[in-house]
């Protein structure tokens, strides 16, 4: 013996089912409830990086031996005779970099400065040495 739903039998089942089904399905997109359910802590974001770090970034990126980093002893920004003194005594730099709204300069070279005119360059300027760093 066969068992026979009427048409809207079938059409209510149809909507108990769906309902059902509807109800067991987790929505991720609503906030975490307050019963305590513990979530993974986010990571924050890189920082991308700006100013005299960004521009050293570069440098570095350049794979030079030595990377050393220029400034005026009294702070102020360099002009044409620093960049032309700089220049002079140290030909061997590949890449100038200004850094630090022209306070600095960043120089890329595979030359170690200290067989050259390092010394020179320390009278005139306050130099950090950058490599490896």
């Amino acid at each position: 013996m066969s068992l026979k739903i009427p048409s809207s039998g079938l059409i209510v089942l149809a909507l108990i089912a769906g309902v059902t089904l509807a109800s067991c399905r987790s929505d991720n997109t609503k906030a975490p409830s307050s019963s305590g359910a513990a979530t993974a802590p986010s990571l924050p974001a890189a920082t991308p990086k700006t100013g005299f770090e960004a521009d050293l970034d570069y440098v570095r990126k350049g794979q030079y031996t030595y990377v050393w980093v220029f400034a005026r002893k009294d702070g102020k920004t360099l002009d044409k005779n620093d960049a032309a003194y700089l220049r002079t005594n140290a030909p061997q730099v590949v890449d100038w970099v200004t850094t630090e709204e022209g306070k600095r300069v960043i120089a890329g070279t595979n030359f170690d400065l200290a067989k050259g005119n390092l010394e020179l360059l320390k009278k005139r300027f306050n130099v950090e040495d950058y490599t490896g760093k």
